[in-house]
């Protein structure tokens, strides 16, 4: 049996990448979720007008992967720092958000995001919110980087984030020193 996980993390080529490499995902599907738009396509969204967020619906085997190693994935892939944003790209359809399917996802999503929190000098921004309709991306935008050359060999998920007990200092580049990023 397997489970719905979907998360937005900026730009969702590269996040539906990182995901579809983790043994234990069965299935993903980029699209847009959290907004007012019925059936949004990719130019209204980024109009920044319907409220909805570039996200990836991850479909995956709770016996060979864990919701806590999957955010921990999310956590990787992305700056949860940054409010509207990722790197070049501004808007709210690029905002940090993990979607919900589960009061027990909520209560893992909330435990990873407070552990993160530990290992950052600036707040955290990442919403939290219970998933709603889920519109999925023109076929075109669906695995975009195996269609253009660019693959990787699947890989284990990285074990959840941990809490620091110790104060963390804020430094430039601090996240470039835990994400390589």
């Amino acid at each position: 049996m397997t489970e719905k996980a979907t998360f937005a993390a900026g730009c969702f080529w590269g996040v539906e990448h990182a995901f579809m490499q983790i043994e234990g995902v069965t299935s993903t599907a980029v699209g847009y979720t959290g907004g007012t738009v019925e059936d949004p396509d990719y130019r209204t969204v980024c109009t920044g007008r319907t409220g909805h967020a570039e996200a990836v619906e991850v479909e995956y085997d709770p016996d060979r992967v864990s919701y806590e190693q999957l955010l921990a994935v999310f956590w990787n892939e992305h700056d949860p720092t940054q409010k509207n944003r990722q790197g070049p790209d501004v808007g709210t359809q690029y905002r940090s958000a993990i979607f919900v399917h589960s009061p027990e996802q909520r209560r893992l999503a909330e435990q990873s995001l407070e552990a993160m929190q530990t290992h950052l000098g600036r707040p955290i921004v990442t919403e939290i919110t219970d998933a709603v309709t889920f519109w999925r991306a023109e076929e075109y935008h669906q695995r975009y980087f195996e269609k253009h050359g660019q693959v990787a060999c699947a890989m284990r998920a990285p074990e959840p984030v941990q809490a620091r007990t110790e104060p963390v200092e804020q430094k430039p580049g601090l996240l470039h020193s835990l994400f390589g990023r």
